[in-house]
C-alpha cells in the first residue's frame, strides 16, 4: 500500500494509543482489523503530552540517548512486523525530546524482528531551544502577562503540522517518528500523503483534522473516559471496559469521516461517545486552532449508520494561523507530599488534629513554602488551598486519608515537610497508618506564539545501515 502517489481509495487510520501510559496491548486488535479490511491503512500511536515532553527533555539532560517515550518499543514489538508485511505505516509522536534517538531504537527493534530493510522517517524542528525563534514572543492568551526567561528554559517545543509527516511517508517511511506536533496531525499526515490533498484545501483539511481529533485520545471515543455507570453505560460492564476496542477512522477522498472500532472488542461507538470526544478540549467550536487549519465544527452532524459506526459530515476549515503555539517548560520548584490514613470511631477528629499538628510543625521549623491539607473521603478535589469546603463539611466517614502537600522553591524544605507526615506514626493522634511520602521536582509550563516563518521542520529517513 504505497503512500508515494495519490489515491482515491478509502483510507483507514487506526489509533493504538491515546497517551503515554496507555494499554500496551491496545494496538494489536486495531492492526488485525486494518489487515482484515485489506485496503490502504495507517496506524497512529499518540503518546505525548506537554508535561510528558518536559520530563523527556529533563531525562535527556542526564542521559543523551534517552528522552523518547519509554514504552515505545513495548507498543511496537507486537505489531511492527505485521504492519511492515501489510504496508501499514506507523506514525507516532513517541520521539518526544529525541526523535532521532527513538528512530535508532525502532531500527534496533527491527533488527531483532528480522526486518533489515525497515525505513524510519524522523521529523525534527519542533525543539526551538537555543534558536532565534524564542526571541520576543507574545504569550498565548491563557498565559497573558507571562515573561519568557530563556536561561531557565527546560523545554521549548512548537506544535508542528501534518506536512512533514506526509513528506516522510511519500519518501517511503514505514515508521514516522516525530517530536511535538499537533495530535490530529498524526492522522492528517497519512491523509495528505495518500489522497494528495492540497495544503490549502481547507474543508478537506478540516475533515481530516476532525477525524484525527476523534482518534487522538484512543479509547475515549469508544467508551473509555465516557463511561459513567447508570448514566452512560458501556456494554459488558467491567469486561467491556477491560477489552475496549480502540478507534478506527474510515476516510474518503472527498473528506468523508466514519468512526468505528474492531469487531468483537468492548466499548461502544455511537452518537453520544463521538459527540463527547468531538467537543473535548475545544476552546471554541467555531475556531479550533491547529497548525494545519482552523477547524469549525458548528455545522457538524453525526449519524449512526450501524452498530459501532458513526458518520460525520459538515466540518469547515479556514486558513491556518500565522503563529503556532509553543509550550515552554521552566523549573517549578519542589513538592513534598505525605498521606496517612485514620479509621474507626472519631476518625475525622483525629485526622483534623493531625492536620493542625502538621501546620504548626511547619511554622515551628520555619519552612518557606505553601501548604495544603486535604481530607480525602471528606473533600479534596473541589476544595481550594485554604480548605473552606473541608471546614464547612459535616461529613464524618469512618475511613479517610489525610494528605499534606507542601510547595517550596528548595528541595530540602519539601523533603522535611513530607517527613513530618511520617513522624505522625508516634507523634500524631492515635490510630494513624499507611504513610506514603514522596518529593517531586516540579515543572511549570507556559505557552507562547511563534511566527510560522521562524520554523524549519526537517525530515530525514534512517535505515539500519544509516543508523549504525
Amino acid at each position: 500500500m504505497a503512500f508515494d502517489r495519490p489515491s482515491s481509495a478509502l483510507l483507514r487510520i487506526g489509533c493504538g494509543s491515546g497517551f503515554s501510559g496507555d494499554r500496551l496491548d491496545a494496538p494489536g486488535p486495531v492492526v488485525e482489523a486494518l489487515v482484515a479490511a485489506a485496503g490502504p491503512a495507517a496506524l497512529m500511536l499518540e503518546v505525548l503530552g506537554e508535561r510528558t515532553l518536559a520530563l523527556a527533555q529533563r531525562e535527556r539532560l542526564h542521559r543523551p540517548e534517552a528522552g523518547f517515550e519509554p514504552a515505545l518499543l513495548d507498543l511496537l514489538w507486537p505489531v511492527l512486523a505485521r504492519c511492515a508485511a501489510h504496508g501499514i505505516p506507523i506514525v507516532t509522536n513517541g520521539g518526544a525530546a529525541n526523535p532521532r534517538g527513538a528512530a535508532r531504537a525502532v531500527l534496533g527493534l527491527a533488527r531483532e524482528l528480522g526486518l533489515p530493510d525497515l525505513r524510519v522517517g524522523v521529523v525534527e524542528g519542533d525543539d526551538i531551544r537555543g534558536t532565534g525563534a524564542l526571541a520576543d514572543l507574545d504569550p498565548w492568551e491563557g498565559d497573558a502577562g507571562a515573561v519568557l526567561e530563556p536561561d531557565k528554559v527546560i523545554a521549548a517545543n512548537v506544535y508542528l503540522g501534518a506536512a512533514p509527516i506526509a513528506e516522510a511517508l511519500r519518501r517511503g517511511a514505514q515508521v514516522v517518528v516525530t517530536g511535538r506536533c499537533s495530535d490530529p496531525a498524526l492522522a492528517l499526515g497519512p491523509m495528505l500523503a495518500h489522497f494528495g490533498w492540497a495544503e490549502d484545501d481547507w474543508d478537506r483539511l478540516a475533515a481530516g483534522t476532525m477525524a484525527g481529533h476523534l482518534l487522538e485520545c484512543g479509547a475515549q471515543v469508544t467508551g473509555g473516559y465516557f463511561a459513567d455507570p447508570g448514566v452512560k453505560d458501556v456494554p459488558g460492564d467491567a469486561l467491556g471496559m477491560a477489552t475496549l476496542g480502540f478507534p478506527i477512522a474510515e476516510i474518503g477522498a472527498e473528506g468523508s469521516v466514519l468512526i468505528t472500532k474492531p469487531a468483537g472488542t468492548g466499548g461502544r461507538v455511537d452518537r453520544q461517545t463521538v459527540t463527547e470526544q468531538l467537543l473535548y478540549e475545544l476552546h471554541d467550536p467555531a475556531a479550533y486552532l491547529t497548525p494545519d487549519v482552523v477547524l469549525d465544527i458548528t455545522g457538524v452532524t453525526a449519524a449512526e449508520e450501524a452498530p459501532d459506526r458513526v458518520r460525520l459530515a459538515g466540518a469547515r476549515g479556514r486558513p491556518r494561523p500565522e503563529r503556532l503555539k509553543a509550550t515552554v517548560s521552566l523549573p517549578g520548584g519542589w513538592l513534598g507530599e505525605g498521606e496517612i490514613s485514620y479509621a474507626g470511631p472519631n476518625a475525622r477528629a483525629r485526622a483534623e488534629l493531625a492536620g493542625r499538628t502538621l501546620l504548626e510543625r511547619l511554622k515551628l521549623l520555619g519552612l518557606e513554602g505553601q501548604a495544603r491539607l486535604d481530607l480525602i473521603g471528606v473533600v479534596s478535589v473541589f476544595d481550594g488551598d485554604a480548605g473552606a469546603l473541608r471546614e464547612a463539611s459535616g461529613h464524618s466517614p469512618a475511613d479517610l486519608r489525610l494528605r499534606l502537600a507542601f510547595a517550596s522553591e528548595g528541595r530540602a524544605a519539601a523533603e522535611r515537610a513530607a517527613r513530618e507526615v511520617l513522624s505522625l506514626y508516634c507523634c500524631g493522634p492515635a490510630g494513624g497508618g499507611g504513610v506514603r511520602t514522596r518529593v517531586t521536582d516540579r515543572i511549570r509550563t507556559l505557552s507562547f506564539l511563534v511566527p510560522r516563518e521562524r520554523l524549519a521542520p526537517r525530515v530525514s529517513l534512517l535505515s539500519l545501515e544509516e543508523a549504525a
